[in-house]
């Protein structure tokens, strides 16, 4: 048995995230979560491994929408729940996905190109709009997602921080912070560290308490450029520029995604669209038997 220690969502792709006590699934995953972009000119994605400085931008909800500030901006940006209506639809692209979604105007845009001191567009995701995980790792599911980078849900465990970290304070190098790894659900400690690589689904108890929400984990996931930023002052550690990855690669490359350096996994919601899920909530693992 396990507990939920920790709820985020992120709701424009790579700039910072809101701590939840409570959040809502649906489908795609947590409400609101990557539900904005924001992109060049051509509709493709921009991230942090671009422009550190996304990770600066900081959101909170607000009765309207997700208001936005970052430090050095004289104005903040207010992102409403609903669409204004009249929207550009364009093209997007998310690695290789390319899909249809809202261009969300001017002031955004013109926010976001002095917030990051390039010409850039915000976008939101069109709410008619489908895009599927890959059903490589779905195995033929249909499992929706947004604007993340391909899959629903991203959980961590704390167990695998801290043997990450034993690691790192054992050649000096100071400790991360869950941060780094930008998770949606993170889980206190089941048996040992990275046990969340061998299991099938995370049973969740709901708020309401009507049904759990099931999660299967479907992918391990490969981690880049981004955890070696702080996410607090959008730069990388002068001393230690390229951990935790470093440390990672010594023990958790993996063969089923190309050698990839992998901490945390991508999971897709199998039951429980609609429900809501509280920090402390007991989560029970099933363990993959192959």
């Amino acid at each position: 048995m396990s507990t939920v220690r920790a709820l985020y969502v992120y709701p424009v792709k790579s700039c910072g995230a809101i701590a939840l006590q409570r959040a809502q699934f649906d489908a795609s995953g947590l409400q609101w979560d990557r539900h904005w972009m924001v992109a060049d000119a051509t509709g493709r994605f921009v991230s942090q491994r671009e422009y550190a400085a996304m990770a600066r931008i900081v959101p909170e909800f607000v009765e309207e929408g997700v208001r936005l500030s970052m430090d050095g901006m004289s104005e903040t940006l207010l992102l409403p729940f609903a669409p204004r209506g009249g929207e550009t639809r364009v093209q997007a692209s998310v690695w290789k996905d390319t899909f249809e979604a809202l261009d969300e105007g001017e002031r955004a845009a013109q926010w976001f190109t002095q917030a990051l001191g390039v010409p850039v567009r915000l976008l939101r995701f069109a709410r008619d709009v489908t895009r599927l995980a890959s059903k490589k790792w779905t195995h033929d599911e249909d499992a929706p997602t947004q604007f993340a980078d391909g899959y629903p849900i991203l959980v961590t465990s704390e167990s695998s921080l801290a043997e990450l970290n034993a690691r790192l304070a054992a050649k000096g190098a100071p400790p991360v912070p869950m941060s780094r790894f930008r998770p949606n659900i993170v889980v206190d400690d089941v048996n040992d560290a990275f046990d969340e690589d061998f299991v099938d689904t995370l049973a969740i108890e709901s708020a309401s308490g009507a049904q759990d929400i099931v999660l299967r984990f479907v992918k391990p996931c490969a981690r880049c450029p981004i955890t070696t930023i702080d996410q607090q002052s959008g730069k990388r550690d002068a001393n230690w520029p390229a951990e935790p990855l470093d440390t990672l690669a010594a023990f958790r490359a993996d063969a089923r995604v190309d050698g990839g350096l992998t901490f945390g996994q991508n999971a897709i919601v199998v039951t429980g669209a609609g429900e809501r899920v509280a920090v402390g909530a007991r989560a029970e693992w099933e363990y993959r038997f192959e």
